[in-house]
């Protein structure tokens, strides 16, 4: 835990605790009820760790396109306004995100993150397209940003189930935001999409129990006591550093 006077022998440190969906929703309604964060502020501070991870994960230089290009695909909740807020950071950080966003949220909040990328310049696409080669081509990777733990994936419906089908298809890397589209969040995946990198949001969750690619936690925001209420058991982040590996 990140807290200097509650410092663990290593010896003692107790494993690191995977969430389940219930347990997500009353974290998230914790921070937003008694500890005042804003819904806003903590989209942006997920998306921003979201983008460090993603540096760290494939840095500029180690990109085969001339080109840094990467598609960040959005869906409809607050996982594809992480998104966008990732994808923006993405940007300050010299990469080329191009954005899929087929339904547009309707919140003030959502279309705040979505003028932002517009005044960056960030491109949006008007479809995906469904031959896989042209997003093999054109990008090094792929953001999923799509179905996050609030989505009830027993009812994804159209253009999500699409997308899904086209993701599970290319071949370029693919970065997941807190869980993979498609993925049961509390159990390992039995269907959805393959990432070779997910980036877990506040705490892991019970489906990444099963995840064997690179696995990165942003979630050093965390008031200490509800690390301690929760018993998640976070890593020590390195220095500064808002994102650590797993």
């Amino acid at each position: 835990m990140n807290h200097s006077s509650n410092e663990k022998d290593p010896e003692t440190i107790e494993p690191l605790r995977y969430l389940s969906k219930t347990e997500v929703a009353t974290v998230e309604m914790e921070l937003l009820r008694d500890y005042r964060f804003g819904q806003q502020q903590l989209i942006e501070i997920w998306g921003h760790a979201c983008a460090i991870a993603v540096t760290k994960a494939f840095p500029l230089s180690s990109l085969n396109k001339k080109q840094p290009t990467l598609l960040v695909v959005c869906g409809p909740e607050q996982n594809g306004s992480i998104g966008l807020v990732c994808a923006r950071h993405l940007r300050i950080f010299e990469y080329e995100p191009t954005i899929f966003y087929p339904k547009r949220s309707s919140q003030g909040l959502h279309q705040d993150f979505t003028v932002q990328c517009e005044k960056m310049d960030i491109p949006f696409l008007s479809y995906l397209p469904t031959e896989v080669q042209l997003l093999n081509d054109a990008y090094n990777l792929v953001i999923d940003a799509v179905l996050g733990p609030e989505t009830d994936n027993t009812e994804v419906k159209e253009p999500y189930a699409g997308m899904l089908v086209t993701l599970k298809q290319v071949k370029i890397p693919i970065v997941s935001l807190d869980v993979p589209s498609g993925w049961d969040v509390d159990e390992p995946a039995k269907d959805g999409i393959n990432p070779e990198v997910l980036i877990s949001l506040t705490a892991p969750k019970k489906c990444a129990t099963g995840f064997s690619g690179k696995h990165f936690l942003a979630g050093r925001f965390l008031p200490y006591d509800i690390q301690k209420k929760y018993e998640l058991n976070l890593p020590e982040f390195p220095g500064t550093e808002c994102v650590i590996e797993l």
